[in-house]
């Protein structure tokens, strides 16, 4: 194991990785938004939904297995160079039944066939993310490589969209640019694997091995594709285009928010497994229990500030007309509290344990809540009855996995300073839900509002002596060398 290899620097650079994953699509969702209007953008988010089927068909659950493969052979080159080559071989094979299905499934079914090119040109991402190997990369930590590399490309694609989209019929060179900022850079990473795998075909392969722990996770990607994205593919065949959309900026903060609770998750998954290897227990719960402790101090400030600041929240990242999706961010944004504990419990936790199969249980405990609840409260209430089935699908999710690890993660609940966590949220709320009543305009109101907000939060939280909050100060104090380590 690298000792250089730093949990805290690879948590700031996927931080930065997820963030600028949704921050970009962020800042061009509010420029085109205006300009493709609810339809256009319901159009673009419709088809994301209905390739992601596909998606997961083409991975066949290698992204995230191949994570915990790779983190187990990563000190041995030979081992990781027919351990990659093995999952790469599986990814394209299953890439190719992917197209074979999705070309078939076109002539059948009259909206896909609406939107045919747009289709086929969202599904390039099948192809870019089997070459581009990222789940080796993060497998081997190198979290900074990626970043940048993918940070570069989405620069180039917000430049492209300032430049190429000017009206309505645009939609789909926005559907195209979405790809080449999320999967461009991995052509990169495909032409530099060299530098830790060899490129030659080096015989004594054994797929065998790889298939029933993959198709677990296959099942695993299937359900959670099925919750994730069955509340857009829904809404597109029960409704129109147009709830597609106000759905769409509704879901677009709640991504935000989701990728700085579960970006922490992502990044030990790698060091969780080599912990579970080398037989280090104590050290698996360790950062299990502080990880759980993050997602508590980070989602439920999220949650309460973008409830009370949903309308200026819509208004500045996209637009009036998109007021009907305000009751669907209400009624979503607790899911970021769901998703950010089932990342921890399920994908650091129970994977590493080698329990994928409660992982894969829950998910599709919370894919028939997502379809029952869906098909119920869409035709009436269309975006708003979505996302109340998507935050369902994501609380029995939880349930069913804190059921299972429940004589392990008990305790690391019990522990989480509650008291002091609610106190700072209502001393919070208190200091700065007078800003909606000064009329200062969408984007001054959620400047000003956030900064009380999250300003007051931390300082009461450090005021109560909360334990993380006060380590995560002290260090930043040692950082900027105001204090000596140890003081």
């Amino acid at each position: 194991m690298e000792k250089k290899i730093s949990i805290k620097k690879n948590f700031v650079m996927n931080v930065i990785l997820t963030l600028s994953s949704v921050i970009f699509p962020f800042i061009s969702f509010r420029y085109v938004s205006k300009i493709l209007t609810p339809v256009g953008t319901g159009k673009v988010s419709f088809a994301t939904s209905v390739l992601s089927y596909y998606w997961i068909i083409a991975c066949l659950g290698v992204p995230t297995y191949g994570i915990r493969a790779v983190a187990k052979v990563r000190e041995d080159r030979e081992k990781l160079t027919r351990t990659v080559h093995e999952l790469f071989f599986i990814s394209m094979i299953m890439t190719v039944i992917a197209y074979l299905l999705l070309f078939i499934s076109i002539p059948f079914v009259p909206k896909f066939q609406d939107e045919k090119t747009l289709l086929l040109i969202i599904s390039a991402e099948m192809i870019l993310y089997t070459i581009g190997i990222e789940w080796m990369y993060k497998g081997l930590e190198k979290y900074t490589y990626i970043t940048i590399q993918s940070i570069i490309f989405k620069i180039l694609a917000i430049i492209l969209m300032f430049l190429l989209i000017h009206e309505q019929k645009d939609y789909q060179i926005y559907g195209a640019l979405t790809i080449f900022a999320a999967g461009a850079s991995h052509i990169l990473y495909f032409i530099n694997a060299h530098k830790y795998i060899d490129m030659k075909y080096v015989g004594g392969y054994d797929l065998a091995k790889h298939l029933k722990p993959v198709f677990i996770f296959f099942a695993m990607s299937c359900a959670t594709t099925i919750y994730t994205h069955l509340d857009s593919v829904m809404l597109g065949f029960m409704a129109t285009d147009a709830d597609v959309g106000y759905y769409n900026a509704a879901v677009k903060i709640k991504v935000i928010m989701v990728s700085v609770v579960t970006s922490l998750g992502a990044v030990l998954l790698p060091r969780a497994s080599y912990y579970i290897q080398q037989r280090k227990m104590d050290e698996f719960r360790r950062i299990g229990a502080k990880a759980l402790n993050f997602v508590f101090l980070a989602a439920l400030p999220i949650i309460l500030y973008f409830i009370l600041f949903a309308e200026p929240g819509i208004y500045f990242v996209s637009d009036k007309i998109y007021a009907p999706g305000i009751p669907a961010m209400r009624i979503i944004m607790p899911t970021v509290l769901f998703i950010g504990l089932t990342n921890i419990l399920g994908i650091q936790m129970l994977v590493p344990l080698g329990k994928e199969k409660v992982v894969l249980y829950s998910e599709i405990a919370g894919a028939v809540v997502d379809l029952i609840i869906n098909a119920l409260l869409i035709p009436k209430y269309k975006a708003a009855g979505a996302a109340f089935g998507t935050l369902m699908a994501e609380a029995a999710v939880f349930a069913v996995q804190y059921y299972a690890l429940r004589g392990e993660v008990k305790e690391s609940f019990q522990n989480i300073e509650y008291k002091k966590l609610i106190l700072a949220l209502a001393a919070a709320f208190a200091g700065s839900f007078w800003v909606l009543f000064l009329h200062l305009g969408n984007f001054m109101t959620l400047f000003i509002s956030a900064m009380l907000f999250f300003g007051i939060y931390v300082i009461v939280l450090l005021l109560l002596k909360e334990q993380l909050m006060r380590e995560v100060f002290m260090q930043l104090l040692v950082k900027l060398h105001l204090v000596k380590r140890g003081a």
